[in-house]
């Protein structure tokens, strides 16, 4: 996935602004409901966070306090680095945290647990826990009923080139379920669990 993430980095921003391949997407409600997501983010108390798999940091920007960004791939960590000179970035693995216990009060996550097969989210959820005790996940909503919550997908990226990404999508009372915790956003597109 390293070298996914390293390669589609300077198209990565693309997927959230609707812009290159995803120009055509029809996203009714998109740009509100990012703009919820960015006040609700804004409006979380501030805290040490660290955000893991930060990519550019097009989130990363929104959390308030003592900010460490966390991904594998140097690529985005460059262009996170620029958008968000007041925090720190790091690059190591989000499945072995390099960061003492208790070293944040708040993990947050976006579009990097959808992407974890049952193994690495449970990896994951000890590492989060051992770091921090707050974890807030942002995923994807199904798009239809008839989307399945979990699939292979085949990503094409600018330059023609192919590559196979595990998804998952979340109803929003399963996460929490999942997590133990509370949905904070519901919308059409995003939802936001605190545990």
């Amino acid at each position: 996935m390293k070298e996914y993430y390293d390669t589609r980095a300077p198209e990565y921003d693309e997927w959230w602004l609707g812009q290159g391949a995803f120009a055509g997407r029809d996203r009714p409600g998109w740009e509100d409901e990012l703009g919820e997501i960015a006040g609700l983010l804004g409006g979380l108390a501030p805290a040490r966070t660290l955000d893991v798999a930060c990519g550019t940091g097009f989130l990363t920007r929104r959390l308030a306090g003592e900010v460490v960004g966390l991904d594998q791939s140097e690529r985005m960590l460059a262009i996170a680095r620029e958008r968000v000179p007041g925090a720190r970035f790091v690059r190591g693995d989000a499945l072995s945290l390099p960061f003492a216990d208790g070293a944040f009060d708040r993990i947050f996550t976006s579009y990097f647990y959808c992407h974890l097969e049952e193994a690495d989210r449970v990896r994951f959820l000890g590492e989060a826990r051992r770091v921090a005790r707050e974890l807030v996940v942002l995923g994807s909503r199904p798009r239809s009923a008839e989307e399945p919550y979990e699939r292979w997908e085949e990503r094409v990226l600018n330059d023609g080139s192919r590559w196979p990404v595990y998804k998952r999508v979340f109803d929003p009372d399963a996460l929490a379920a999942e997590l133990g915790g509370a949905v904070l956003h519901a919308g059409r597109w995003f939802v936001v669990v605190r545990a």
